[in-house]
């Protein structure tokens, strides 16, 4: 059995919208959250509120599912995009769902918005969700579980009908000028798993799809990983650290601005963690095995 540690989000960051951050840009919610320019000013509210060297898209994780077809209460400024309804009862289901249409809708005024920031000069993270979060929106995790339990090959097949949209999601987001591309299913983490199923998610799916989204990082594009993630490799054998010096100490998106091009995987903190510090200047790159 494999040895996963659990990574605590214990960080303080701001979490959904304040109305501080929101205050004297004039926007109206939750249209704001539709349309590229009103997501592009907000990001730049928040990188700004947050003293982040970069900015953030989207806001919620909810895109990527409403693009298959999901529900989405579209919240307001204080509360986010989130799942309103399922459309799916059956792991069967997930299987007919149509792919991403890149071309339109929510997720497209996200890519649109990331290509707007990055022409003014600006660094942009471009969130991306795994399997089990883009599940939560789409249907109840009790028949994802028990598919887990009774069907493996069906949920296999489910993961990797996904994996492949999130694959061309971040494809997307890079086309579009995405310089960091975080991939985090925290609704799949050791404390909803358990170790043993923990262990099956990295060995069915999360090694496999990360050696592809591995290929997308170059000169101008780093993939970052939630520690999530980056502890259920280590603790399955699958990946380990390696040190990297950077020019000084900074702060954790500080360096992988400064490792992009040098590092391909990052993953030694959340990238939400604005304030964590590398005091020691070491940059840990994540290394598939």
């Amino acid at each position: 059995m494999a040895e996963i540690k659990d990574f605590q989000c214990t960080y303080d960051n701001s979490a959904g919208i304040s109305g501080e951050v929101t205050k004297g840009l004039g926007l109206t919610f939750p249209d704001a959250y539709l349309h590229h320019e009103t997501i592009a000013a907000l990001s730049k509210a928040l990188k700004e509120h947050d003293k982040a060297a970069f900015c953030e898209l989207p806001f919620c994780h909810t895109v990527e599912a409403e693009a298959m077809g999901g529900i989405i209460n579209y919240g307001n400024e204080l509360a986010g995009p989130r799942a309103k309804e399922y459309i799916c009862t059956a792991p069967e289901e997930l299987l007919d769902l149509p792919g991403i249409d890149f071309s339109k809708g929510r997720i497209h005024e996200v890519l649109l918005a990331c290509k707007a920031l990055r022409e003014e000069g600006e660094h942009v993270v471009m969130q991306v969700s795994g399997p089990f979060t883009i599940l939560n929106v789409l249907i109840d995790a009790k028949h994802v579980f028990k598919g887990m339990r009774k069907k493996p090959e069906l949920m296999k097949e489910v993961f990797w009908k996904l994996g492949d949209e999130i694959l061309r999601f971040m494809e997307e987001a890079k086309q579009y000028g995405a310089d960091l591309i975080s991939y985090a299913d925290s609704s799949g983490g050791l404390n909803i798993l358990g170790p043993k199923m923990a262990e099956q998610v990295v060995e069915d799916f999360t090694y496999e799809f990360l050696k592809k989204a591995e290929a997308l990082a170059d000169d101008k594009t780093m993939i970052l990983l939630c520690p999530k993630t980056t502890f259920a490799l280590l603790g399955t054998g699958r990946a380990r650290f390696r040190d990297m010096m950077l020019s000084g100490a900074m702060a954790y998106g500080e360096a992988c601005i400064e490792m992009t091009g040098k590092a391909k995987l990052a993953g030694q903190m959340c990238i939400k963690n604005v304030g964590y510090q590398l005091e020691n200047a070491v940059f840990k790159e994540v290394v598939l095995e």
